[in-house]
């Protein structure tokens, strides 16, 4: 019999995609989110499309990583311009693709500070814009707004400002106000406000604040 006692044990939870992109571990990030369905806002928005009448059109995946968007984009029939600042968003991108929709993208390594945006009919941004550098934010904007035609869409996230990950460097957060007045010239199709905590027992729970969005261009 013996008095020591067991040593503490350092299992950790196993690393979620948000732990990845929290430390902008993007080939993590990838690899974690790989397979995953479209995000709802880019769903939503080609839906309005569709009920518009516009089955295809022109769209700008800005940030697409893996390209869970891109790819349902191109099943729809779109084409995409897919935009990421790392170079494996593509390398696992592109062998995903079917070969006879391949003319319909062309993917760019590009960052925030230096994508340079086409006129199109859709700019997504799932989850992208609160790993903008703020300094760099209201150019990136200006240059969104003005490529989406009128009657076009934006579709994607924007992180608030009780978020947990507003208090790290680098990053876009932006109170309910201002999202809505970055909003000014479209009309809003969705904006959901999701605020909710992690549960205790993951590896870095956070507090979320974002804001979901869908909207069309005057």
């Amino acid at each position: 019999m013996t008095d020591e006692m067991p040593a503490p044990s350092t299992d950790q939870p196993p690393m979620r995609a948000q732990d990845y992109s929290e430390a902008l571990d993007w080939p993590g990030y990838f690899a974690a989110v790989l397979g995953k369905e479209p995000r709802d806002t880019l769903v939503a928005a080609v839906d309005a499309f569709a009920r518009d009448g516009v089955l295809e059109g022109l769209a700008i995946d800005l940030a697409a990583g893996e390209g869970r968007d891109t790819l349902e984009l191109l099943r729809r029939g779109w084409k995409v311009v897919a935009t990421d600042g790392h170079p494996d968003a593509f390398t696992l991108l592109w062998p995903r693709v079917p070969e006879a929709v391949t003319p319909r993208l062309s993917t760019l390594v590009a960052t925030f500070a230096n994508t340079q945006l086409c006129e199109c009919d859709l700019v997504n941004a799932s989850f992208a814009l609160p790993f903008c550098e703020p300094e760099h934010f209201p150019a990136l904007w200006r240059r969104i707004v003005s490529a989406i035609r009128p009657g076009g869409r934006f579709a994607g996230q924007f992180f608030g400002d009780r978020d947990t990950w507003a208090a790290l460097p680098g990053r876009s957060h932006h109170s309910e106000a201002t999202v809505r007045t970055l909003l000014e010239g479209f009309e809003i199709e969705m904006f959901r406000v999701e605020e909710r905590d992690d549960a205790p027992d993951v590896r870095n729970p956070k507090h979320w604040h974002l804001f979901h969005v869908v909207a069309r261009k005057r």
